[in-house]
């Protein structure tokens, strides 16, 4: 009679040994599948370029994350139900009819605390050194469940495209460029990132985004020499302004022949004024064509990004922007991109910009018209959007589908505005406030 007793115990202690066994398999899944999906590919990428055999595997067994998750989820499920439907006949066998209950409540504990919570807690904290440990047992588990994960991966797609749900593995949720904003606008409000940081670093992010449009100065407002003017008048305007390049132009401003440089200018002077027994010259016949340099055009929807390439390769620092028409639609300068990463750039000849804007007693700010929305987002911190227009008033005519007349109000995207300028068909000032 002590021979099936013994036996008995032998198969219990087995059974608990399997659990045991099970329960750590299950832990092991979890953690893994934590690990892989929480790991920073950035991290992951710097670790392998510096040798990391695992990182390098973690890296390539999370690029299809779809069969990444239904493999591990497919192993841990297997385990759970396993080692459950074995706690169940082992508690059955010791309890009787009451085991079920103590089965479900045990395991429900044990799974819990040991293969759910405390391994997910170790992969978060170190999510990218557990993944490349756990990179290759996962790869095999990959490997070997692969048959049954495509069966099921097709069967979910058949069933979600019933719902009218399209899926797409290439497609990541968030881009790289939605990544790296996010993080920097996370660590700007924990206080690890400076708002002049983030600005400077997504304004970098941003060049490949934006056309040089939308940064450009105006054709209203740039300053141009008439090739027909004599060399006094020519000489004042270009000692009168704040810029060492300007557009020549002849007959009509749209009619661009050429760059004059001040230091070009400087040149050709001296050369006619000064003899050789001291300034006995004159600038009689002085022709302002022999000394301009010839002019360099853009089309308006060159990216930022591939115009800073562009001056970088041909050693210049000014080009004047057209449309598909050939038309004059404003000039670019290198100095302009760069004050979209680094923020205003100014010098000693610069004319003074206007202050940052302030909140009146009725807590409007007075704000002028062709204020970009992007600079007056990073003064203020707000987040007008910038898609459908580069200025404010911009923004304000693209909302009301109409040219507003001075004194209208508008209330969207969470903001006040009301117009309190305005010029012909152009808006001059608003008075702008949050909601």
């Amino acid at each position: 009679m002590e021979e099936p007793t013994s036996l008995i115990e032998t198969a219990s202690w087995v059974t608990a040994g399997v659990i045991i066994l099970l329960l750590t398999m299950s832990a092991f899944f979890s953690g893994s599948e934590t690990a892989l999906t929480a790991a920073s590919r950035g991290k992951l990428r710097s670790q392998a370029d510096k040798g990391s055999a695992g990182a390098e595997r973690a890296l390539e067994i999370t690029e299809d994350s779809e069969k990444l998750i239904g493999s591990v989820l497919l192993g841990n499920n297997l385990v759970n139900i396993l080692a459950t439907s074995l706690a169940t006949a082992l508690f059955t066998q010791l309890f009787g009819e009451s085991g079920v209950a103590l089965a479900t409540l045990v395991m429900t504990l044990l799974v819990l605390i040991f293969a759910e919570v405390l391994p997910k807690t170790y992969a978060i904290t170190n999510a990218e050194v557990a993944a490349a440990r756990v990179s290759a047992p996962i790869k095999i588990v990959v490997s070997v469940f692969a048959p049954v994960v495509n069966v099921v991966r097709a069967l979910v797609r058949q069933l979600l495209k019933v719902f009218g749900v399209e899926t797409d593995p290439d497609s990541h949720i968030l881009s790289v460029h939605e990544e790296i904003a996010g993080a920097l606008e996370l660590g700007r409000q924990e206080g690890v990132v400076e708002k002049e940081q983030r600005d400077r670093l997504l304004g970098a992010l941003d060049l490949a985004q934006r056309d040089v449009e939308e940064i450009m100065l105006h054709r209203s407002e740039i300053e141009m020499i008439n090739v027909e003017d004599g060399p006094d008048l020519i000489i004042e305007q270009s000692l009168k302004s704040a810029h060492t390049r300007l557009p020549i132009y002849r007959d009509d401003p749209e009619n661009i022949v050429g760059i004059l440089h001040a230091k070009d200018l400087l040149r050709a002077v001296n050369k006619a004024l000064r003899g050789p027994d001291g300034m006995t010259g004159t600038l009689e016949g002085f022709d302002v064509t022999a000394v301009m340099r010839k002019p360099y055009f853009v089309p308006e929807t060159t990216t930022l990004e591939e115009q800073m390439r562009q001056f970088l390769a041909q050693s210049t620092h000014f080009a004047l922007v057209v449309d598909e028409y050939g038309g004059l639609q404003g000039l670019i300068t290198l100095e302009d991109i760069l004050e979209e990463i680094v923020g205003e750039i100014t010098d000693e000849f610069d004319i003074s910009d206007e202050p940052k804007p302030e909140a009146g007693a009725d807590g409007n700010y007075d704000i002028d018209g062709a204020m970009t929305i992007r600079d007056l987002n990073r003064q203020l911190d707000w987040d007008l959007p910038d898609e459908e227009a580069n200025t404010i008033a911009g923004l304000v005519i693209h909302e009301a589908q109409s040219i507003p007349s001075k004194g209208q109000v508008f209330s969207f995207h969470g903001y006040r505005f009301e117009v309190t300028g305005k010029s012909e068909n152009r808006i001059t000032n608003l008075k702008v406030r949050p909601l």
